[in-house]
């Protein structure tokens, strides 16, 4: 069996956070999430991956997996020129899927629970394909399913109303029956290939589609704030660890991850759950937390953070409250003369002075 990842797409609406890369390598508890595909592939018994690219800051994808030695998996690099939907997206990999099954994760989907199981009933079954079903609020933003008696009976992608709150999760199983299907599909009105319509076709078709349902967390990182209770969901379910240090009267409530030469000054107070990468400078009188991310050579002074992510080689200073932010690669904020509270959305390179 082997594994798909779609890295593509514009990320419009994570701008300015996605005008210089794309959006599946913006960390989540300081790894990128499309890594969280990788892992969840990989931990399932599949080795053999391809990575589908394409757009702005493929370089960037290419250069942080490499060949996936690193990553315990064999990466293939797969160039879509446009974004044409995601079903396009799976046609391009045709010959690199051959006559085996295949499991397709789209890049900005997070999954706690572990897909070992469903892996292994899919390779055994009969089943033409078989797609991960989640309960949620608002069904008019996702491809939605509609189930009677245990069974599919229709499959639709963002319909205004809903039959059912049921949401097809960005995790298919199939075989490569669903290339004759796609060969056959019309664009949908947004001019793409929907995989709700090719897996609609297979449906009407006959073919025989099972579901399982996530009860776990899964989430479809769209929005800053989905990446925000991303980043709150994994750094709550994450180990602590301690390879950094720290001085004498530093406060560290709940647990914190903290990276090797990253060093705690005194006064300084942590409310877990945080993470803080490698080589981090945490001044004196900041406080870190909670559900806080604090990126590789970052530099924090004087300041406060909460619920918010600050990725590597950023510099933040000043008697300032930052809170259910995200502040990009490279980034400096200067709030030394100034008392207040901020919610920031930055992109790479920013710099502020308040």
């Amino acid at each position: 069996m082997k594994g798909i990842i779609l890295h593509g797409g514009h990320g419009t609406r994570l701008r300015p956070l996605t005008h210089t890369g794309p959006k599946q390598l913006l960390p989540i508890a300081n790894k990128p999430m499309s890594e969280y595909c990788i892992e969840s592939i990989r931990d399932a018994g599949i080795s053999d991956i391809a990575i589908i690219i394409g757009g702005l800051g493929s370089n960037k994808v290419k250069e942080y997996y490499g060949n996936g030695e690193n990553f315990g998996v064999n990466l293939t690099y797969i160039e879509q020129d446009f974004p044409r939907g995601i079903a396009h997206a799976i046609n391009l990999c045709k010959e690199f899927v051959g006559d085996e099954k295949f499991i397709v994760f789209l890049g900005d989907n997070l999954i706690q629970k572990s897909i070992s199981e469903f892996v292994k009933n899919f390779e055994k079954s009969n089943y033409d394909a078989s797609i991960l079903l989640c309960e949620v609020d608002n069904p008019s933003r996702f491809g939605i399913a509609d189930v009677k008696n245990g069974k599919i009976k229709k499959i639709m992608e963002k319909p205004e109303n809903p039959p059912t709150n049921l949401a097809v999760t960005g995790i298919y199983f199939l075989t490569p029956k669903i290339f004759d299907v796609i060969s056959k599909q019309k664009p949908s009105a947004r001019n793409e290939l929907e995989i709700t319509d090719a897996l609609d076709m297979l449906l009407k078709e006959n073919n025989n589609i099972s579901y399982n349902m996530i009860t776990d967390y899964w989430k479809d990182t769209g929005t800053p704030e989905d990446i925000l209770h991303a980043n709150m969901q994994v750094l709550t379910k994450t180990k602590p660890y301690f390879y950094g240090k720290k001085e004498e009267g530093v406060s560290i409530e709940g647990s914190l991850m903290l990276g090797d030469g990253s060093l705690i000054k005194t006064g300084s107070r942590i409310k877990g759950p945080v993470i803080i990468g490698k080589n981090c400078l945490i001044e004196s009188n900041t406080t870190i937390g909670p559900n806080t991310s604090v990126g590789d050579n970052s530099i924090l002074s004087n300041c406060d953070i909460e619920d918010s992510i600050v990725m590597t080689n950023c510099k933040i200073e000043g008697e300032i409250k930052i809170k259910q932010s995200i502040i990009s690669s490279n980034s400096q904020i200067d709030g030394k003369k100034t008392r207040t509270e901020k919610i920031f959305l930055l992109g790479e390179g920013t710099k502020i002075s308040l």
